[in-house]
């Protein structure tokens, strides 16, 4: 579609079980942003839409794990989500939640109206169930060993570390993660969407319509799902949090989430309609439209095969012109990980970062993984903000704006010479734009800087400083400088909006139309007053760097541990200290409680040396019944102490289980008492 009347463009929705990192950032949110800006400047009608996913089995998983409810885990971090966008400065036109009532019911619409028209069938299938927790599992409750990289621990819809999309089946040794048990197979009804009647669909739309204009990556998995056959897909589920199925039949059932959540995109449409006076079907079912998806590469099938199927099967719905979804973003030559705390993430960013939103969106642009991974490490952070933002864009405004008062004032002189650079202006416009067109943001971000190395070199090659006998030579250089640093100020802004706004204050300007900076050669005109000079960006020190550095080792440390809860290492001892130790294997011969103390058993142990007593706090674990005859290891020369009056002659050595209750330190076969240990 060469010409729309305007654009819907989506970014994935997050899952609200955690914060955000620069994976995130970089794969999604912030070239989505780059595009919206890019396409208000030109004059377009945009609706920029988005909203957090709260219906997602990690969700359940997590609030297990923390044990509370979903409700409060998406309330939690929707919110903090919803801010960390904000503050970077991703320009949603509306921020929904799928947990919001008028989703449900806007789902819960497209699954009738898709139900009445035949659209699904009905399938008893077998799925796995938890029969100690007594439910189905959902895809994401099952973990197995990967059958294509051997990870041993992908999910039974996707492998984390080879990126493959699974079905739980191929799981090699699959089990609960509910409850670490292997799952059984029992049959339950689901109402499913039958791709393999798409295939023809799809393959004209996508394989025929876009083999020109589609990334490569996309194309090419998309390509890869279709020519290994498609086949019908579950839209329901067995679970009790997310969107009910509305049949009467369909009682303990929810909308698949991956039915739902490509369908906030149109709620999010709806409530921004309704409060800004829009009609929204213009925005979804007008073929004026160009509807884009950004997505990161992980959600490709879901948006270039399932949800394409439903909006065909619905029948109303435009079909998107374009899905540019980016590869993933790793962190210092690993992949990033949240349950391995390996990330960056957006909130700390912004608290340990100050005002340098802008320093992140400029690296992550600079290194964004367009076509493959691509890597962000701390010292390229520092070596681009350092190097290109300070000692480039920085240094070329600071000396416009310093020079410029210095010599009139603030007053932008007049033109008295016909620089070449000044012709090269608009070049840029046409270029940066050109490449936004094409959803190369790189190349986009690395022309905008090539523009602040002109302005660099033409004032160095000029040396207006040297040239104040020639006054009318430096009125013309100064003016020339003056439209180059209204350009970046003008074309930064979709890039660095923070950087633009400030630059905007400074240049005392306001941003003009894209179409305008492509046809223009003047931005400031003679005469005009700047105001005050700011500093743009500062330089970032080597102490910082290191922080950040330690912060990601000590995750490291951390993943490295086998038991994330052991309590830290004791004060180091020496091996005479060890030698002092005398442990051995005992047998208890007798056991009772100790009177008024819940907790305490007395014990008659047999050493091998002697038969001693020893009072252990062993109650709430064992009965006495349950441990006579049994077989323990004793710290048998610890000094003596009293224990309810009871002389305790020794220790037993226990340790506690993952259910809190304790276990003995003993020989796995019977042993002759006495025996030493260590």
């Amino acid at each position: 579609m060469s010409n729309p009347n305007r654009y819907t463009l989506t970014a994935a929705l997050p899952y609200a079980n955690g914060p955000l990192h620069i994976g995130h950032l970089a794969g999604v949110y912030i070239p989505s942003d780059i595009y919206a800006r890019y396409l208000r400047r030109k004059g377009m009608d945009v609706a920029f839409i988005g909203g957090s996913d709260e219906h997602g089995i990690p969700i359940t998983i997590r609030a297990k794990k923390e044990n509370t409810t979903p409700q409060a885990i998406v309330d939690k971090y929707h919110e903090l989500i919803k801010e960390t966008l904000e503050k970077f400065g991703v320009s949603f036109d509306h921020y929904s939640r799928t947990s919001n009532p008028k989703h449900h019911e806007v789902s819960s619409d497209f699954f009738l109206n898709l139900y009445k028209k035949g659209k699904f069938t009905e399938e008893v299938s077998e799925q796995f169930y938890d029969e100690e927790a007594k439910e189905f599992l959902a895809d994401r409750y099952i973990v197995g060993e990967c059958p294509r990289c051997q990870n041993p621990n992908a999910y039974g819809d996707q492998c984390e570390s080879c990126g493959s999309t699974l079905s739980p089946t191929e799981l090699i040794n699959p089990r609960s993660a509910l409850s670490g048990n292997t799952p059984v197979l029992k049959e339950t009804k689901n109402w499913y969407l039958p791709l393999n009647e798409y295939e023809d669909f799809l393959k004209e739309w996508i394989l025929e319509g876009h083999k020109n204009d589609w990334k490569s990556n996309v194309y090419g998995q998309v390509k890869s799902w279709i020519d290994d056959g498609l086949k019908p897909r579950a839209m329901t589920r067995d679970l009790n949090w997310g969107v009910k199925v509305p049949l009467p039949e369909a009682e303990g059932k929810v909308l698949y989430v991956w039915f739902d959540a490509p369908i906030g995109y149109i709620t999010s449409t709806i409530e921004w309609a309704e409060e800004n006076g829009k009609n929204w079907k213009d925005y979804w079912q007008n073929p004026d439209t160009k509807l884009i998806h950004f997505i990161g590469k992980d959600n490709i099938v879901f948006h270039c095969i399932i949800f394409p199927a439903m909006l065909k099967a619905h029948g109303d719905y435009i079909l998107p012109e374009n899905v540019p979804a980016n590869e993933f973003m790793n962190l210092e030559d690993d992949k990033i990980s949240t349950s391995r705390n390996w990330a960056v993430w957006g909130h700390e960013y912004l608290e340990e970062f100050p005002g340098q939103q802008d320093v992140l969106r400029y690296v992550l642009t600079a290194n964004l993984p367009e076509n493959k991974d691509n890597n962000f490490t701390w010292k390229d952070f520092q070596t681009k903000n350092n190097s290109e933002l300070v000692g480039i864009l920085g240094n070329f405004i600071n000396r416009v704006m310093v020079l410029t008062h210095k010599y009139y004032d603030g007053i932008i002189p007049e033109k008295t010479i016909e620089f070449e650079e000044l012709n090269q202006l608009k070049d840029f416009a046409q270029k940066i734009g050109g490449h936004l067109e094409k959803f190369e943001f790189r190349n986009a971000l690395m022309e905008y800087m090539n523009l602040a190395r002109l302005g660099n070199q033409f004032l160095q090659s000029q040396e207006p400083w040297k040239k104040q006998d020639n006054p009318e030579e430096v009125k013309g250089i100064m003016y020339a400088a003056a439209q180059i640093a209204g350009m970046l100020a003008e074309l930064g802004e979709p890039f660095l909006p923070f950087t633009s706004e400030k630059l905007f204050k400074m240049l005392n300007i306001s941003p003009m139309s894209w179409n305008e900076l492509e046809n223009i050669n003047e931005i400031i005109p003679s005469g005009h007053q700047l105001n005050p000079s700011e500093l743009v960006f500062a330089k970032i020190e080597d102490e910082t760097i290191e922080f950040q550095i330690n912060k990601l080792n000590q995750s490291k440390t951390l993943n490295n541990m086998t038991n994330l809860n052991a309590e830290p290492q004791r004060e180091t001892i020496q091996f005479d200290d060890f030698m002092k130790i005398d442990m051995r294997v005992g047998t208890i011969l007798e056991a009772e409680k100790v009177e008024k103390a819940d907790k305490l058993l007395k014990l008659k142990v047999d050493t091998g040396i002697d038969i001693r007593t020893i009072v252990s706090g062993i109650a709430e674990s064992f009965t006495p019944e349950e441990i006579i005859g049994k077989q323990v290891t004793v710290l048998v020369n610890l000094a003596p102490r009293k224990i309810r009056g009871i002389e305790s002659q020794g220790m037993l050595l226990l340790t506690d289980k993952e259910d809190g209750k304790l276990t003995f330190l003993a020989p796995e076969e019977k042993t002759q008492n006495g025996v030493n240990i260590g």
